[in-house]
């Protein structure tokens, strides 16, 4: 596939980065010769300097072959125009646009981004999504990871592991007869700096990172099998009240009136915006780095604290304050790789990362064959992938014990109508039946061809 990358900053090049470690033909444009020559030194692809919107600038780029667009920069306007652009002149099939200002989004407006208007085929909200990831945690504050899937009948939930954790040091193989009620299936862990899909006489250890899937009625029970029973949180403080900070407390006021939240935000002028914006969350003006403030907010009886600056360092600080006066879990928004082996030394519960968030939106429009829905898990160690079985499918009326998948990938569940099937051994895939599976990134292009009908490849 050849997609153009608009935007060399944290967004387009991690989807760079994404798109071409898979063999795609990838270009990346940017109007920053330093951006352009730290991403042509890192990555194989092919990059350009200039303005993303400019006709001649994409036809540089290869845009009269190019099968898809991703506008990722920083400016909203620039990315609807290059997509347009990329339509009218040289007739891209498939456009992708960052749209960070909620009010082009708004229902009264839909009409805009029509084919007779500005023909965007997607639009990707990294803050909004960021802020849905957060939301989603709020249910079981004990997850570091709250992924719905099959139309929300399947959750694929990671978890850290406690030293204790009533199911550690046990072989995976012996759960379902120790806990018969235990109904999920471990299908990652995260070790360090080693992340697998486990074997049947693997053991869970302190300190892990876990990920299992779960039929989403069991939640509650597998929560508490590994000696999580937080109650959902109620007492909320977001620390930044960037377009991050008020899309989570919107969402929160739209969707969950029984959650309380306040927010905390540095600059006066942002604060007095949030405020206007909000109805029912209180927007207090100060640093949360500062005690008075964080006393103030009442951070001691909150049962989460999140913070969403766009500084890393200052998420980590204040997430390690708030604990040490009292919050009973924090999540912290971290965008830098660098500083994802100190995260799990730290007394962090949750940590979000933006890139993995929007990748997993990208790649939904990537993917070939019959799959649904597509979530990059950590910093792209792994995906889970719901994919709709074929008639085609190698998979499908062979046992799963029997089925040659490729090491590092593992099904977690079926869906058949409105059933939910753990996987075993003996669970046999039917047509149509929506496969959730979960594979190591590696390995993901094998998984792809075993699913796929022969003519959507080629």
């Amino acid at each position: 596939m050849k997609v153009i990358v608009c935007g060399a900053g944290q967004v387009g090049s991690n989807i760079a980065r994404y798109l071409a470690s898979e063999a795609n033909d990838v270009t990346v444009i940017d109007q920053s010769a330093e951006l352009i020559q730290k991403i042509s030194d890192t990555l194989d692809v092919k990059a350009v300097v200039g303005f993303a919107s400019h006709p001649d600038i994409l036809e540089q780029a290869g845009a009269n072959d190019a099968d898809m667009i991703i506008a990722a920069t920083q400016s909203d306007e620039v990315n609807m125009v290059a997509c347009q652009v990329a339509h009218s002149l040289f007739e891209v099939p498939t456009k992708v646009a960052r749209i960070r200002q909620q009010v082009y989004r708004e229902q009264q407006w839909a009409n805009l981004f029509s084919h007779d208007h500005l023909p965007i085929d997607v639009i990707i909200s990294p803050e909004l999504e960021v802020a849905r990831a957060v939301v989603r945690r709020l249910a079981a504050p004990g997850a570091s990871e709250m992924i719905p899937l099959a139309d929300g009948k399947v959750r694929l939930i990671g978890v850290r592991v406690a030293e204790d954790c009533p199911i550690i040091n046990t072989p995976l193989r012996q759960l379902t007869a120790l806990f018969p009620d235990l109904n999920i299936n471990i299908v990652g862990i995260v070790r360090g700096e080693r992340s697998f899909v486990p074997r049947p006489e693997d053991q869970m250890l302190p300190r892990d990172e876990v990920y299992f899937v779960a039929d989403s009625n069991h939640i509650g029970r597998a929560m508490a099998a590994f000696g999580h029973e937080e109650p959902e949180a109620h007492r909320i403080v977001i620390v930044g009240g960037g377009n991050i900070g008020l899309c989570l407390a919107d969402l929160i006021e739209k969707d969950h009136p029984s959650v309380s939240a306040k927010i905390i935000e540095r600059t006066q002028l942002r604060a007095e915006r949030v405020a206007q914006a909000l109805s029912q969350t209180t927007v207090l003006h100060g640093d949360a780095l500062d005690p008075e403030i964080l006393e103030e907010a009442n951070v001691r009886k909150a049962e989460m604290v999140i913070t969403l600056t766009d500084d890393d360092e200052t998420n980590i600080l204040v997430s390690l304050l708030a604990k040490r006066y009292g919050a009973r879990r924090t999540v912290a928004l971290v965008n830098k790789q660098t500083f994802a082996p100190l995260i799990q030394y730290l007394d962090i519960d949750v940590v979000v990362n933006p890139r993995s968030i929007t990748v997993s939106t990208i790649l939904q429009h990537v993917r070939r064959g019959r799959i649904r829905a597509v979530h990059s898990i950590g910093d792209g160690f792994a995906e889970v992938l719901e994919i709709e079985a074929l008639e085609t499918s190698s998979i499908v009326g062979t046992p799963i014990r029997d089925v040659k998948l490729p090491a590092g990938s593992i099904i977690g569940a079926v869906v058949r109508d409105d059933a939910v099937i753990i996987a075993r051994g003996d669970t046999v895939v039917r047509a149509a039946d929506r496969v959730v599976l979960f594979s190591m990134e590696t390995v993901v292009k094998k998984v792809e061809r075993m699913f796929a009908v022969r003519l959507e490849y080629f």
